[in-house]
Parts: structure tokens; sequence; C-alpha cells
């Protein structure tokens, strides 16, 4: 009998990386043993969306279809690739230069070619990668523990809203959105810190994380050094997935 897919879920505020670290990780792992599903692809439709104080709400739980994530989930868990319904608009969505070169990328690939071959009952194990920005908060506690190995990218206030008003917007459901202005401090971030903040200490989301509460959820958080440089946030990433082949 084959092994299970080992599911792994990466999450963190919105503009800290994740979906371009899943792509990465899916460019240097053998071909066809990683993909990668997108949260953003659980959206309600766009006349589902919440408003809340004359704005649509795309960061929050009630914005997004839980039940049809947690079906895909168990689908992948059973069947180690998506359900056939399930048809990603994410990869429409740019995700701009993350500063990681092709030398790097060739020499993880490497390194875990090797490790492969160093144990063989992976070579033909199903890995998928879930990014979203709402995968570990407190009430989808029933969908985190799905994950086998929960990442969790951190990044500050000053860089997410940089990055996320430098984009231009986002493929949804039924047509196309781009962010108000004031969307950042009114939406985004005050839901970051609701769902998020327990994961810190004492609360707060620009101090250390909470290493207690990592050990209790089973989450792996980022080391800070690792904010704004993809190309450390990506070996550390690589160092928990082969960490986690080493110890199977």
């Amino acid at each position: 009998m084959s092994s299970p897919p080992l599911l792994v879920g990466v999450s963190g505020p919105s503009s800290s990386g994740k979906t371009t670290l899943s792509r990465l990780l899916r460019d240097i792992f053998p071909p066809k043993q990683l993909s990668v599903v997108h949260l953003d692809d659980f959206y309600l439709t766009d006349a589902e969306i919440p408003v809340k104080n004359g704005v649509q709400d795309w960061d929050c739980l009630e914005s997004l279809d839980l039940p049809g994530l947690r079906s895909a989930l168990q689908h992948i868990k059973q069947h180690g690739r998506s359900p056939g319904w399930l048809v990603s608009k994410e990869d429409q969505n740019s995700v701009g230069e993350h500063g990681v070169s092709t030398r790097v990328t060739n020499e993880l690939r490497r390194e875990l070619e090797a490790l492969l071959r160093a144990h063989p009952d992976w070579r033909d194990r199903r890995i998928c990668i879930v990014d979203g920005f709402l995968l570990f908060s407190e009430e989808m506690k029933d969908i985190r523990e799905l994950f086998d190995v929960r990442v969790f990218l951190r990044t500050s206030y000053e860089a997410t809203k940089k990055r996320r008003e430098a984009r231009s917007g986002y493929v949804t459901l039924e047509g196309f959105w781009e962010d108000p202005p004031g969307y950042v401090d009114d939406i985004v971030w005050p839901n970051y810190v609701k769902d998020h903040k327990f994961l810190f200490e004492d609360g707060d989301v620009d101090a250390e994380l909470d290493e207690e509460v990592l050990e209790k959820t089973g989450i792996y958080g980022m080391p800070q050094e690792a904010e704004g440089d993809m190309e450390v946030c990506l070996r550390w990433a690589v160092g928990v997935l082969e960490d986690v082949i080493k110890g199977s």
C-alpha cells in the first residue's frame, strides 16, 4: 500500500510570501511530486462576500466556503490529488519578484534529490501544499488539524501595507477585485491581528511568536530573520520538510 500524501499548510498575513514560497517549493521538488492548492480558490461568490462598514471584507472567515475547503482537503488526504471540481483561479494572479536566484533553487533541488534517494519510501509519496491567509486560526481548528505540517509566515504591518497596495488586484470567482483606499488599515490588518494574536507573546503580532503555543498547535513559526528575505524563508521551509522526511 502506498504512503498517504503529506498535507502541508502554509499560512500567514496577506503579502507575507505564502504563494511565492509554495510555488518555489513546487519548482524544487521532483516534477509532479508536489502540488499547490490556494485558499483563495475557496472564496464565496462576489455577491456573497460580507459587507462591513460599506466595504466588502475579503479577509474574514465568513468570506470563505469552508465546507468546500474541508471536502477538498479530505479528498487530497485520501487520494493524493485535488478533486476534479477544483479549478484554480489563484494561478492567474501574479506574485511579483521573489529575489531567489536560479543558483539557489538548483542547489536546493540537488539537495532534495539526494535526500529522496536516501529515503526511497518518499520517492512516490505525494506532497500537497495549501497556502492561505486563514488556515491556523482558532476558529479554523478543525481544518488546521487536517494538516500534517503547519508552516506560519510572518511579516510587519509596514511590509503588508506596501506589498498589498502595490498589487493591481485579484481575479475573483465572478470578476476582478481591487482594494479600495484604506483597505489594509480598515480590513486586512485588523482581521489578521484578531485571528492570529494568540500565536504571539502577549498577543502582540510585532513581538516574538509564543513557543508554547506553537508546540501545542504543531506550528512551525518562521524565524524573524526570514522576514523580507525569500531565500532565507525558502531555505528554512525546505529544512522543515527535510526534517519531516528524515524523521518519517
